[in-house]
């Protein structure tokens, strides 16, 4: 049975484009209000106006870097500026590069760490005793399938999705006694302006995705009597998760540094 979202407001970053959007809509789709957060203030305004028109809920826009220092506490701020409650959090945000390490430039590496990392970990502590006091909503964060393995000419990027994924599942299971469903959805390669970001195609592995596949994909997980505390979007890539969890570690790297052009 589908779960209705009427009655609350969920908050999703990196709205302004592919998965980000998605979420907004489906979500909007399911009665919930939506607070959309990217750096993009005329996509974000696009956007909030679809949505108001086709669903009738509120959409509204926060223009936001949240890869600034102190970002997540700035977001919170401006909420309780406008009175505004959140009920379900959608740490989407996020970027990657492809190369290797040696030729990546030190400033983008610190900014994909701290919108991959640091804001959705203050983000995530900044919302959670409301969410889980609340527990009509959920708290979603995007990882990736290549957060289940090394990943060469990506090794930034694979860490921090691998840091997504392990701090997605334990506060899973820190929260398992309230009411909030916890997930990390790890998608393979999606249909969106990532490759562009990335600078390369090399790095999608894999089928290709459409966003909506991913985040309908989501809601199922959400919609479970037992909500898991992580899924990989998409068959194959269940597939190859589970392959490099089971090949030695060596070999894993291996076939992740052939696949990625390393």
């Amino acid at each position: 049975m589908s779960m209705t979202y009427r009655g609350t407001t969920a908050l999703i970053t990196g709205a302004s484009s592919g998965l980000g959007a998605e979420f907004a809509r489906q979500w909007a789709a399911r009665g919930a209000d939506v607070v959309l957060v990217a750096r993009r203030a005329d996509r974000l305004e696009e956007l909030a106006g679809d949505l108001n028109e086709r669903y009738g809920t509120t959409a509204h826009v926060l223009a936001a870097d949240l890869a600034a220092p102190g970002a997540a506490a700035a977001l919170r701020s401006a909420l309780d500026s406008r009175g505004l409650s959140v009920q379900t959090l959608v740490n989407n945000a996020g970027f990657g590069s492809h190369g290797p390490l040696a030729a990546q430039d030190p400033d983008r590496i610190g900014e994909m760490i701290r919108l991959n990392v640091t804001a959705v970990a203050e983000l995530t502590r900044a919302f959670l005793p409301a969410l889980t006091a609340d527990g009509r909503g959920a708290l979603v964060t995007v990882a990736s399938a290549a957060a289940y393995q090394p990943t060469p000419s990506m090794a930034v990027y694979g860490a921090t999705k691998a840091f997504v994924l392990s701090f997605t599942e334990a506060v899973a299971y820190e929260t398992r006694h309230t009411p909030l469903r916890v997930l990390a959805v790890s998608p393979g390669p999606v249909r969106t302006e990532f490759f562009d970001v990335v600078g390369s195609r090399d790095a999608a592995v894999g089928r290709m995705a459409g966003p909506e596949q991913v985040v309908a994909a989501a809601l199922r997980a959400l919609d479970r009597r037992s909500t898991p505390p992580s899924i990989v979007a998409g068959l194959g890539n269940r597939l190859s998760a589970m392959a490099a969890g089971l090949a030695p570690r060596r070999l894993s790297l291996a076939v992740a540094g052939r696949a990625l052009k390393a």
